[in-house]
């Protein structure tokens, strides 16, 4: 009976998430399966956007994916704990891609509420580089470094990454972005939405196979 819970469990994640894909972009053959970290990532983020989320439905929600809330807190740097008094700093002796140091806004909470960390928050310094205890590197990790490199604006480190990553023809990380940007419109905050809408049009002008790009880089 676990073990049919678990697997009903995973096909509602797997439906509510190829929903939130399948609006974003949903043209020509499947591109594939979300990794378990993305998959949590898309699901929270569509239903609780960038807000305070209990941490009860983020547990159900883990479980769904896989994974335990502990280890998207811990060791995968996605959610942050909120809603209590602060007592630690997010990462804060840790440099991002570009060596600046992080954002104050990251400190963490005690309270039994959660939220997912912006992309500019996340500081692992192999972010979007190398998976966590031997995992596959998640695609959100790829996204938000990809963010982080073109923020900075060095369009041969993005290309760079790109290629090393294989990123320019993924057609599921080009749905992962779409989904994103109307994810990040429907929060109507910061820049994230047009900086993955500038990173999309890059894709495409990558897999078109065009001149070497000279993007403007925002």
């Amino acid at each position: 009976m676990a073990e049919f819970l678990r697997e009903v469990r995973r096909l509602v994640v797997e439906f509510a998430v190829g929903r939130v894909l399948k609006s974003a972009e949903a043209e020509g053959d499947d591109p594939g399966t979300l990794d378990d970290i993305t998959t949590y990532y898309v699901l929270h983020r569509d239903s609780f956007g960038m807000a305070e989320a209990p941490i009860g439905a983020c547990i159900l929600y883990a479980i769904s994916c896989g994974l335990k809330d502990s280890d998207l807190t811990d060791a995968f740097d996605i959610l942050v704990r909120s809603g209590g008094k602060s007592d630690a700093t997010d990462n804060e002796d840790e440099e991002d891609v570009d060596g600046e140091e992080g954002d104050e806004s990251g400190i963490e909470g005690t309270g039994s509420k959660v939220r997912l960390r912006r992309w500019d928050q996340r500081k692992r310094k192999t972010l979007g580089l190398e998976g966590v205890g031997g995992r596959s590197v998640p695609l959100i990790d790829r996204v938000h470094r990809l963010m982080q490199l073109w923020k900075a604006g060095d369009v041969t480190k993005v290309n760079a990454f790109l290629d090393q990553a294989g990123l320019a023809r993924d057609a599921l990380f080009a749905q992962l972005i779409q989904a994103l940007i109307e994810l990040a419109n429907r929060d109507g905050k910061g820049d994230e939405a047009p900086i993955l809408e500038s990173i999309s049009n890059h894709l495409r002008s990558r897999a078109g196979v065009t001149s070497p790009a000279q993007a403007l880089l925002i």
